[in-house]
């Protein structure tokens, strides 16, 4: 039973990551896979249970089911691509909400129906087995506790060795093998149960309804219970792969345990109804300890970092606290109640498959109530006290003239008053929440500090960018849109704040689409559209509620260019947008000559990652480029660019086109003056990019690389962003003619290689220079390497621009210093004339 519960959660794991890709996120993923998993369990217990049960060859009914359960995930590695095709297409590229969850579940189902139901069948059948085995001590909790460890091994497995190593396909296929290997078992070791004759099923008498409701009540907020806190723990946990296995394998740990408990327990207590209460008074009382616990969630995290330190390992055993507090005590009742149940239900004929199957039935009907209805209907806090509460109405009329069912229901109450909201908020000093709201995959708030920077969170952990971040934000946008000589339609996938994407549509001449996965996202942007100084929206910005993966997919329309935001790789299901299959997709979306951006944020990646990436880019891109979007040492993000076209950028045509530029903030006050800050931005060709990514392997569908690579940065970074951009510039190059034509104009073509130059010793200055409010302390630092990079690149106004401000600011202070400066500007860049300026009214001051 353990080795076919390893396979039935490794297929669950599997599962899920394969639905992600068309249902759109990973957390929709779970709550549809989960209910399909339930759904099928309860049709294969309810439908075959039966049959197993007047049969007398119950090993041949287990060997067919893990037969049918290895064959249908055979025909998966072949329909599951095609299918999720077709699912798409059906959807469409903006689906209303309803009919997206209609799919998810409906789809989901069906397609795992053939595996799940087989599921369901093997538990009833193993303990037919036993029954006529005539074991010593025939116990539904100890195949329940054996198969739920083995389920624990399986989520385990999957994650930290076989997924990672082997990638998904074949990952499924070491369970096939465990399938049939499990199947083989059965039919050599058990041979003689093959001839036992069938053993009349008892009626069920009249007692059967109540238990029977009750087990379906159970199953349901079990589930239910479980939706809810891993919604709140995302908000707390890194929310990565790993942070779904082990709080997975938690919750499996605990049901096994309270399974196993009850089976010692009960071979020495006669099983009655008060018992029974006496569970249920318990379960209410340990859900009720478990919800407490979220609000102090924030602490223990931080409480278990500090004790054990700030490694990998550390950080995934903070998390596996923070599911052992709030899953621990619940869901060992919750195993021994189940049992409990399922022997009592045995005791008035009620046989284990229908138990199961009555049990597992209403489960399935847990993600979709709890996760897409009731939780951003009622909040958290009200959903897990609702689930407490219905745990004591389940007792019996005798159960609440005993104080012990009055201490929960008293301790609810008070909660359900007294305790604040279960929102996790991380407020500046002095600052105020905005908005908060949520959503079915996650909450999102507007958080400003003391000085009104107004600031977007995902989950409290993400944080999409903010008012203060302009600069960056709009370069994000203006850097691909300019390297196209004439665009008319742009998409961005992912709005943030709407800075990048209301960036691009402040040009007159582009039409700009967005697509954004949480519509939450999409209310919170409104508080950032003073960044614009525009109260209304912008009839040139299209905003859209869909899933990036999805539209590129299922939308006809064409565009001159594609920006895709830089998700954070770590994140639960965004790995899925750093694919090849996702990088090829989205070039058919492209026009003729039209532009691809990714961005990357490489203070959230390693630089092995990294490297995963650019082999996925390149393999659908091969004549790609590497650009940088501002020269940040903090937060450095890295854009990688693909032309539809394979071509190289035309200098001539990219000048003309700023030139032309007619927004009303003109790109020159994002320090795109010229064309030498727009193409100076570039930071490797496709030699470079080529060499860089080496023999790493590519991200796909098959094998998400990302999506277990890239905790390892966000759990515990080995390095800081800075020393990753320095160490990524020194392996990184770039040659005029895989940009441009460099014959055409060689004198250009020079200055161009030299503001390349001058860009990396720049950012290799920084890497020394410590902030200071002092201008005298700061120009200390910065004086010589920058007038070096200027004598480099006398074109690099990065450089030229900031000692200009300090020269202005140390006028009335230190005339001397300033004038020293500006004398030295003046002979690096005689061709500008702010320095030669300044300096003569400096002169002709008294």
């Amino acid at each position: 039973m353990m080795a076919s519960g390893f396979a039935g959660l490794g297929y669950q794991m599997v599962w899920t990551q394969q639905c992600a890709l068309w249902l759109g996120h990973e957390s929709a993923s779970v709550l549809a896979v989960v209910a399909a998993f339930f759904g099928g369990l309860a049709l294969g217990a309810l439908l075959m249970g039966l049959r197993i049960e007047r049969s007398g060859h119950p090993v041949r009914w287990y060997a067919a089911c893990e037969l049918l359960m290895a064959a249908w995930g055979l025909v998966l590695m072949f329909v599951m691509s095609p299918f999720s095709a077709w699912v798409l297409d059906l959807t469409g590229a903006q689906p209303s909400p309803m009919w997206q969850w209609t799919l998810a579940f409906s789809g989901t189902f069906f397609l795992l129906l053939p595996a799940t139901a087989a599921m369901g069948a093997t538990l009833p059948a193993m303990e037919r087995v036993t029954a006529q085995m005539r074991l010593e001590q025939r116990s539904i909790a100890a195949h329940y506790a054996s198969n739920t460890f083995g389920a624990v091994l399986g989520v385990l497995g999957a994650t930290f060795w076989l997924v990672p190593e082997l990638g998904l396909a074949r990952t499924a296929f070491v369970c096939m093998v465990i399938n049939v290997l499990c199947a083989g078992a059965a039919l050599t070791v058990l041979p003689q149960c093959a001839e036992v004759l069938s053993i009349a099923s008892v009626p069920a008498m009249r007692g059967a309804r109540p238990v029977l409701m009750r087990l379906a009540i159970t199953g349901l907020l079990g589930i239910g219970y479980e939706v809810v806190v891993v919604r709140v723990l995302s908000q707390v946990t890194e929310d990565t792969v790993y942070t779904f296995a082990m709080l997975l394998a938690v919750y499996l740990v605990g049901t096994a345990l309270g399974a196993a408990v009850y089976q010692r327990w009960s071979a020495r207590h006669v099983a009655t109804a008060r018992l029974g209460d006496r569970l249920l008074c318990a379960l209410a009382m340990a859900c009720l300890l478990g919800t407490a616990s979220l609000w102090a969630a924030e602490h223990l995290r931080a409480l278990v970092m500090q004790v054990w330190g700030g490694s990998m390992a550390a950080a995934i055993g903070a998390e596996v606290a923070l599911a052992l507090v709030a899953f621990g005590p619940p869901t060992v009742v919750m195993g021994a109640l189940f049992s409990h149940l399922s022997a009592s239900a045995s005791a008035v004929g009620v046989s284990f498959g229908r138990s199961l199957g009555v049990n597992t039935l209403a489960a399935a009907l847990a993600p979709p109530l709890f996760g897409v209805f009731l939780a951003p209907m009622l909040g958290p806090k009200g959903v897990l006290l609702l689930i407490a509460s219905a745990y004591l109405l389940l007792g019996t009329r005798g159960a609440w003239s005993t104080p012990l069912t009055w201490v929960p229901a008293a301790v609810a109450l008070t909660m359900a008053f007294l305790a604040p909201p279960l929102a996790f908020i991380t407020l500046p000093e002095g600052g105020q929440i905005v908005s908060y709201s949520e959503g079915v995959m996650a909450a999102v708030s507007v958080v400003e500090d003391a000085d009104g920077v107004a600031r977007l969170r995902i989950n409290n952990r993400q944080q999409e960018g903010g008012t203060s971040t302009r600069l960056v934000d709009a370069r994000q946008a203006l850097l691909p849109v300019l390297l196209h000589p004439a665009p008319r339609r742009a998409l961005f996938l992912g709005l943030g704040t709407g800075v990048t994407s209301g960036s691009a549509a402040e040009d007159p001449t582009l039409q700009v689409d967005v697509v954004e996965l949480l519509p939450e996202v999409i209310e919170a942007s409104r508080h950032f559209r003073r960044v614009f100084d525009d109260p209304g929206p912008n009839p040139r910005l299209h905003v859209m509620a869909a899933d990036a993966r999805r539209y590129v997919r299922a939308s006809p329309q064409a565009y001159d260019v594609i920006v895709s935001d830089n998700f954070q790789p770590a994140r639960s299901g965004s790995g899925a947008l750093y694919t090849v299959e996702h990088f090829r997709a989205v070039r058919t979306r492209l026009a003729e000559g039209g532009v691809f951006c990714q961005w990357l944020p490489l203070h959230q990646l390693d630089v092995a990652t990294l490297r995963s990436i650019v082999q996925s880019f390149i393999a659908v891109y091969p004549g790609g480029w590497a650009i940088l979007a501002s020269n940040s040492l903090e937060t450095p993000v890295v854009g990688l660019i693909g032309r539809a076209d394979g071509g190289r950028f035309d200098p001539e045509r990219l000048r003309q086109h700023l030139a032309a530029s007619r927004m009303p903030t003109p790109p020159a006050a994002f320090g795109l003056e010229d064309e030498f800050a727009l193409l100076g931005s570039v930071i490797a060709g496709p030699k470079a990019l080529a060499r860089f990514a080496g023999q790493a392997l590519a991200n796909t569908d098959d094998l998400p690389v990302v999506a277990y690579s890239a905790p390892r940065v966000t759990y515990a970074p080995e390095s800081l962003p800075r020393d990753r951009l320095i160490t990524l510039l020194s392996e990184l190059s770039v040659t005029p003619d895989e940009v441009f034509d460099a014959a055409a104009d060689p004198a250009w073509t020079g200055r161009m290689a030299a503001y390349w130059s001058a860009r990396k010793q720049f950012i290799e200055a920084g890497r020394a220079v410590r902030s200071s409010s002092s201008v005298q302390e700061m120009l200390s630092q910065v004086r010589d390497p920058l007038l070096s990079v200027l004598r480099t690149s006398p074109d690099f106004r990065p450089a030229y621009d900031p000692l200009l401000r300090m020269a202005g600011a140390l006028v009335d202070s230190d005339a001397d210093s300033a004038r020293s400066l500006l004398t030295a500007l003046t002979q690096v860049q005689p061709m500008r004339p702010e320095a030669a300026r300044a300096l003569s009214l400096l002169t002709s001051r008294p």
